[in-house]
């Protein structure tokens, strides 16, 4: 009896059950992923300002003859300016037109298509940008040049004209003017009594020389 016992009991303990495992130990969280060495894609306006610059290098480098922008000018962007309008889709009508001064037209004439005023505009300020960030001197920036500002004036009196439709400038708008502190209690009577005063006056006065003539 005794030594059944002891055998029984040497023997190991049978393996616990699938039910009986314990549960897993949660997994660490993946680490993040490494942060993106790319630059950010550029706005629509770099990209703008980058393909017009690479447009006038390109009309400098064929240029009879070739120009370096070193030696360009403003009579220089001038010219480009003008070349574009083989390329421009607004109908600028001609001062012997039917349709000049006409902002609709009923039909079509032969008057050339050219760049709208807004367009070189706004391509002279991308310009002017550009050739500073790509090494230019601000005194020596043929885009800021005087005679290009006044080319771009004729142009928007000119299309203005012939087109019909007048070009306003934006107003700024004017901060609002604070309103005046009230005034003191000891003299407050005293100054609105001479102001209707005044007021009077300058109404009496008005009114009767008004009447005179009549």
């Amino acid at each position: 009896m005794s030594t059944s016992a002891a055998s029984t009991s040497s023997q190991p303990p049978p393996p616990p059950s699938a039910a009986e495992d314990p549960d897993p130990p949660p997994q660490p969280p993946p680490p993040p992923p490494p942060p993106s060495t790319s630059s950010p894609s550029p706005s629509r306006y770099e990209s703008q300002k980058r393909r017009d610059w690479n447009t006038f290098l390109q009309y400098l480098k064929n240029h009879k003859p070739p120009l370096t922008l070193a030696r360009c000018s403003g009579a220089h962007v001038i010219e480009f300016l003008k070349y574009l309008d083989q390329f421009g889709k607004t109908k600028v009508h001609n001062q012997g037109c039917n349709y000049f001064g006409h902002p609709n037209p009923p039909a079509p004439c032969a008057c050339p298509l050219k760049q709208a005023w807004g367009s070189l505009d706004a391509l002279i300020g991308r310009l002017r940008a550009a050739y500073e960030e790509n090494g230019g001197r601000p005194e020596s920036n043929p885009f800021g040049a005087r005679a290009v500002r006044i080319y771009l004036r004729e142009v928007r009196e000119g299309q203005a004209k012939a087109r019909g439709i007048p070009y306003e400038k934006k107003k700024r708008k004017r901060p609002p003017v604070p309103a005046a502190p009230p005034p003191a209690e000891g003299g407050g009577d005293g100054a609105s009594g001479s102001g209707a005063a005044v007021a009077g006056e300058g109404s009496g006065s008005g009114g009767g020389g008004g009447a005179g003539p009549s």
